[in-house]
Parts: C-alpha cells; sequence; structure tokens
C-alpha cells in the first residue's frame, strides 16, 4: 500500500465533479449534435449543478459549521475550503453555460424556433401575451409585500420568483411573486412557427401592474437552492411510526432547508442581492448570476411542438431497442433462462425478455417466489404490476424496497404500499445502510423436491423509462450457486446480516472492498503482465485508489472508463504512469459497472451495482457478480474493446485533472453508442448437449483458488 499521506495523485471529488459536468456542457458546443439535443445538454448541465448544490454544497455547508471540521482525504481541504473552491470554479462555468445557450438559442431562431422577450412583442402577438397573462396568469399568482407588518416568505427549493424593489411614501420596499408550478413554462404565438414567451418573463414584464399601488426601482427573477441533504437515520422515529410515515416526513422537511444558493437572471442587481442575503443569511459568493433563464425544462415540451420534418433534423433520430436474437419472445421464458445464460445490454436491448420473465414467473405453477431488491422505479411500471399478480396468485413475493432512494422516495412510497397492499412483503434497508443492489430471485420447483433458481443481477435500476435512456448491463442465469448466494443474500437482508458469506457474488459492506484488493493484488504479483479494466461511473474511496497506484507502481497496466468522479489523477511519475482513466458523454447515460482483472479468456469479469466509493463500499450493499457463460463473456469483452476504441465522444482525463480530446492516431472515428446500436451484439447460440454443464475444476474454481477460499 502507498504512502497515505502522498496526495499528489489525488484530486477532491466536488472539483472532479465540476469538470464532468463542463465535460456535459461540451456535448452542447458539439456542433455534430443535432441543435435540440444540444440545448438538452445545457439544460442536463444545468440540473446536473442544481443537485450538487443541493447534495454536495449542502453536506459541505453542514460540515462547514462545525469547530473541528473534518479534512477531505484527497486533497487535505476542509470543508470550508473546499466551498471556496466551489464557489470559485462555478463562475467561468455559468460564463461558459451562458454562452452556449445564447450560441445554441440563435442557431434555433434560425430553424423558427425561437424564445420571444416581452420587449420584441408588438400586435396581435402581445395583445395574445397580455390577455393570457390577465385571463390566466393574474388570477393564481400570491404577490406578497415584504415589509415590518409582512415577514419575508418561504421561498421554495429550486422554484422561481419574481423581486421587486419598489417605494412607497419615499420608503424603500421589496415584494415577492412566486412563480406558480401548475401553469404552462411559457405560451406558443399565434400563426408563426415555434415563437414562444416563457411564463416568467411575462410575470416579470407585468410584476408593475401587480404592484401597481408602487413604484417599482428595479426587479430581477430570482431562485434559491436549498440544502437536501438530508439524512433519515437522524431523523427521530415517533413511537407509533414506520418507516414510510418517517420518510414522508423527511421528503416534506426538503423543501423548507437551509439555503445554499441564490440565482439571478440578467445584470447584477446589487441592492436586491445584498437584500436577499441579508434575509437568507448567505454570503456574497453564493450569488451567481444567469444570462441565460434559470430553469430551462422547458426545452423538453418545446420537442413536442415540431413539425415533423423539424424533428427530423434537430433532434436524435428514434431509437427503439432490439430484441435479443438468442431469446425467442414468442415461446415460454422459463425455460429458455434455465437452459443458457443470456446478457441484455440496455437501451442497446431491449428489457422486455426480463419483464416478460417475471410476468410467466408470476402465472407459473412451478414458480414458489419471487425475490427483488428495488431501488428506483418508474412511475407507470409493469414489473410493479407483475409482482402484484404474483402476489395475488399466491406466490411469495418479497420485495427490499429502498425509500431512502434521493428523489424517489414519494414515488418508492407509494409503490411499496400499492405492492403491500397486492400481498407482497415488504422489507426496508436498515438504518445506515442502503440496500443499493439489483438482484431478483425466482425460485421454482425441482425434482425430488428440490428447489431451481433463476437469478437477474444488473448494473442497474428495474426502471423501464431509464432502460431506455441509460447504458446497463443485466444478467439472467440459473447457475445454481450464484442462485444459492442470492437466496442467501435476501435472507441476511431480512435479517439484517451484511456481514454474509457468499460462493460466487461479492458483497458490500464488508466483502467486496477486501475481494477487489486481493484481485488487484493477483494482477500485481504478475507486474508488467499484469492489467486490469474498470468501468465505473465514480472513483473516490481512497483504499481502492491507494491499491491502484500500487498496481501502476509494479507496472500493472490500468485501463479506466469513469463516467464522472476520478479522484485519481492518471499519468503522475513514480505513482500513476500506468493508468488511463477517460470518459464517455453521449446520448445516452453511461451507467455500467464492470471489473476485470487479467488479460485472455481467463480473466476475472464480473458485473456491478457498485461504484468504487466509499458510501458503495461500506454503507450499502452492493453485489458484484462473476460473469462465467463463454458466450455472455465474450458479449462482456465486445463492450469493453468498443468502450476502449472510442475517439470521438471520449475524453481523456489528464495529470492535470482535466479532460481532453483523444490525440489523433490514425484510427477510423469510434462513437461506442452509435456502434452499438447498429453492430450485432450477439452471435446465435448453437447448442451442444454439453454445452450447459457447469463443470467442476473450471475457471470459478481457478480464481477461488488464486483468492485463497
Amino acid at each position: 500500500m502507498s504512502n497515505n499521506t502522498d496526495l499528489s495523485y489525488l484530486q477532491n471529488r466536488e472539483l472532479s465533479w465540476l469538470r464532468f459536468n463542463q465535460r456535459v456542457l461540451e456535448e452542447a458546443e458539439d456542433i455534430s449534435v443535432p441543435l435540440m439535443e444540444r440545448m438538452k445538454f445545457v439544460e442536463i448541465f444545468t440540473s446536473n449543478l442544481d443537485e450538487f448544490f443541493m447534495i454536495r454544497v449542502g453536506s459541505l455547508t453542514d460540515l462547514s459549521l462545525l469547530k473541528d471540521q473534518p479534512v477531505d482525504n484527497k486533497s487535505g481541504m476542509s470543508a470550508t475550503a473546499q466551498l471556496d473552491a466551489v464557489f470559485k470554479a462555478c463562475i467561468p462555468l455559468y460564463k461558459q453555460r451562458d454562452k452556449v445557450y445564447a450560441e445554441v438559442e440563435g442557431a434555433l431562431s434560425t430553424c423558427n424556433i425561437c424564445r420571444i422577450h416581452m420587449e420584441d412583442l408588438k400586435g396581435k402577438h402581445l395583445k395574445q401575451v397580455e390577455d393570457w397573462f390577465h385571463s390566466n396568469i393574474l388570477p393564481v399568482l400570491s404577490p406578497q409585500l415584504i415589509d415590518m407588518r409582512h415577514p419575508f416568505p418561504h421561498l421554495m427549493n429550486t422554484g422561481l420568483n419574481v423581486i421587486l424593489q419598489a417605494e412607497d411614501m419615499g420608503e424603500q420596499i421589496f415584494g415577492i411573486i412566486p412563480i406558480p408550478k401548475e401553469l404552462p413554462p411559457y405560451i406558443r404565438l399565434n400563426d408563426v412557427g415555434v415563437h414562444f414567451v416563457l411564463l416568467e418573463d411575462i410575470i416579470l414584464a407585468f410584476a408593475d401592474k401587480v404592484f401597481s399601488n408602487l413604484t417599482v426601482v428595479d426587479k430581477a427573477v430570482i431562485s434559491i437552492t436549498r440544502n437536501a441533504d438530508i439524512a433519515p437515520e437522524d431523523e427521530a422515529f415517533d413511537v407509533d411510526e414506520d418507516f414510510r410515515q418517517l420518510m414522508r416526513k423527511v421528503v416534506k422537511k426538503r423543501t423548507r432547508l437551509a439555503p445554499v444558493r441564490l440565482e439571478i437572471q440578467g445584470k447584477k442587481k446589487p441592492v436586491i442581492a445584498d437584500f436577499l442575503c441579508g434575509k437568507l443569511e448567505l454570503s456574497p459568493d453564493r450569488v451567481f448570476y444567469s444570462k441565460a433563464p434559470i430553469n430551462l425544462k422547458y426545452v423538453y415540451s418545446l420537442t413536442d411542438q415540431l413539425t415533423t420534418d423539424s424533428a427530423a433534423v434537430l433532434c436524435d433520430k428514434p431509437y427503439t431497442p432490439r430484441a435479443n436474437i438468442n431469446i425467442n419472445e414468442s415461446q415460454p421464458l422459463i425455460s429458455q433462462f434455465l437452459k443458457q445464460d443470456h446478457m441484455l445490454f440496455y437501451p442497446f436491448e431491449s428489457m422486455d425478455p426480463f419483464l416478460m420473465l417475471i410476468r410467466e414467473a408470476a402465472n407459473a405453477p412451478e414458480v414458489l417466489s419471487i425475490k427483488i431488491t428495488i431501488y428506483r422505479l418508474a412511475s407507470k411500471a409493469k414489473l410493479a404490476q407483475y409482482l402484484c399478480t404474483a402476489a395475488e396468485n399466491g406466490k411469495a413475493v418479497t420485495v427490499i424496497m429502498e425509500l431512502r432512494a434521493r428523489f424517489d422516495e414519494q414515488n418508492n412510497i407509494e409503490w411499496a404500499e400499492r405492492l403491500e397492499e397486492a400481498g407482497c412483503t415488504i422489507l426496508y434497508g436498515s438504518e445506515g445502510i442502503k440496500v443499493h443492489s439489483k438482484v431478483c430471485l425466482i425460485t421454482l420447483k425441482g425434482g425430488g423436491g428440490s428447489v431451481r433458481y433463476i437469478t437477474q443481477v444488473g448494473t442497474g435500476n428495474y426502471n423501464e423509462k431509464t432502460a431506455k435512456l441509460y447504458t446497463d448491463l443485466s444478467l439472467i442465469t440459473s447457475d445454481p450457486e450464484i442462485g444459492t448466494d442470492a437466496a442467501a443474500l435476501f435472507q441476511n437482508i431480512g435479517i439484517q446480516n451484511y456481514g454474509g458469506n457468499y460462493s460466487k457474488l461479492l458483497a458490500s459492506p464488508y466483502k467486496m472492498r477486501e475481494t477487489i484488493c486481493r484481485y488487484i493484488d493477483g494482477e500485481i504479483s504478475k507486474g508488467s503482465e499484469g492489467y486490469i479494466f474498470l468501468k465505473l461511473n465514480s472513483l473516490s474511496d481512497k483504499i481502492l485508489i491507494d491499491k491502484l497506484e500500487e498496481a501502476s507502481r509494479a507496472g500493472v497496466k490500468i485501463e479506466m472508463n469513469i463516467r464522472g468522479i476520478c479522484c485519481l489523477l492518471p499519468g503522475i511519475k513514480g505513482h500513476t504512469e500506468n493508468i488511463r482513466v477517460f470518459s464517455i458523454v453521449g446520448r445516452y447515460l453511461e451507467h455500467t459497472r464492470i471489473y476485470r482483472f487479467g488479460k485472455g479468456e481467463d480473466a476475472a469479469l464480473y458485473i456491478s451495482s457498485a461504484d468504487f466509493m466509499t458510501r458503495n463500499m461500506a454503507r450499502r450493499v452492493e453485489i458484484a457478480c462473476p460473469v462465467e457463460d463463454p458466450h455472455t463473456r465474450k458479449k462482456v469483452f465486445m463492450i469493453i474493446d468498443k468502450l476502449l476504441a472510442d475517439n470521438v465522444k471520449a475524453r481523456e482525463l489528464g495529470s492535470d485533472g482535466h479532460y481532453h480530446k483523444i490525440p489523433n492516431s490514425g484510427n477510423p472515428p469510434c462513437r461506442c453508442q452509435e456502434e452499438f446500436m447498429i453492430m450485432d451484439l450477439e452471435e446465435p447460440i448453437v447448442h451442444t448437449p454439453s454445452s450447459h454443464i457447469r463443470k467442476e475444476g473450471g475457471l470459478m474454481d481457478r480464481l477461488k483458488s488464486l483468492l485463497g477460499k
């Protein structure tokens, strides 16, 4: 293990994340991306930043209040120092976002898609907006004065507001108009292309008339971001209160926590800013000015306003996930999955085979039980409906529902109630431990009173909507050892025994990190012949970072596709010279987790729900599952090779902590996501009588020997 006091090959987590989000914004600058998709990337950047302030800045703000602040073990920075660095780093990001937004907005206007400013309205369009304001907007506004008799109101988290600086008989006074979320975000003008006026621009323009008894001096659109980093386990339980009731309180409280950021749209408003900072107890460095609209979520509904011809030019070409050629969806699926392992690759392949498997299991007489861990579900979920059907048909259905999936708590609460009403057994994660694993276990009657298992293990959530937007792998196997491990996992979660032992599965919070370190040690023992490939969303756990640095010093070649946070700096002399880190941002959100240790066909290969973050290794139930079947291994190796070949959407992380384009090496352009959309992901499986017999002395036995099991 390397010297823990040497931080030269490390970078701060928060600054790493901001650099990743800047990489998202760079997609909006890419002229090869369709214009509406570029505008969506501006919105994604903005929404990402909103969540960053709510969660990460919120958490750091709490820590900064402590007398003895903890120090970040990657950068040596206190919470206060990290906040200072974050605020400083955000200033150029706002400027870059404003510049990109203006460029894309200007390009869209040449396509007759125009955001119209109030001062540019004339004639019938001005009358249309005036009429709409008086008939649709004004009746639902709730303007409020702020003076000695009217205290400063509560402003909703990330909500938009119009604030006025006014005078009344020589006295300075302020007024607030919360912008109702119930109203459409814009009004589309009649008889001209897709020309629209934003709701906040309309209310801002007519604010003088709303406060007609005052002399308005200045006004602005503003938004407050609040700390939303709530730890439910810190909340006090009432004696007669269950966990669902507690989470309802937590979700409600989220909207009322302390402010961490003030955004003001348009030019600097020093008097308004000073007034708000005083009322909100914010320092001036937490005030950010935006020339672009503060809230950009309206861009998604604009797509629905486009003609078919315009959408074909301005939007990504519609893509429908393909069927897996080796799964016959017109035939019973249980028998197919008992015979052969299958790996689904979302969103390039459809989630339907898994959903159809659950539907079939809900009605199959040989199925005894279905058990599943759920972290996030779509608001309308076929999966949940099939689980309800299974329970109503007398199957033993157990759902481990994680109510603390951030920002999905309310949806999960509602699904938990519906599932319970249908007869499902609902379990929740325990205090301090989130269940983040993605495992589904179907138990069937076997011969002679025995049982058989079909186990599904995934890298992503059982969310039918995001399965079309996120890249994820989903393994469905009848391996009896994996099935036995999964059965033990569900039993252990039920009794809150998180230190259980498993034959093939790797599980956190107690054993996964230890086993990963042993795999890395195995590659270290090979010296320059060692090889590691990791595909992760984030890398921030210092123990694992130090182990990877040790492997690099031993000559092991390490390639890591890390989407977002990476606290390890590659290319640092004497430490990480043998490590390459690259990130891919494209049409789909990269979400797959893959661990590979070793070269060639005998490499240890896992898919997992876990990133290399301390929370995943120490405070969550996570699963990594070996990929053993030759056909599914070949598919994962193909995915790895294509990721490594991407030289268009990929960016390499430099030793300076910034992302850089891949140098032109003469290789043909490769956009891995686009290639996954059109290439053959599967080869037809030809079954032989012994093709599915699992032999002793195989790969896992050799790996167990390596790990000393």
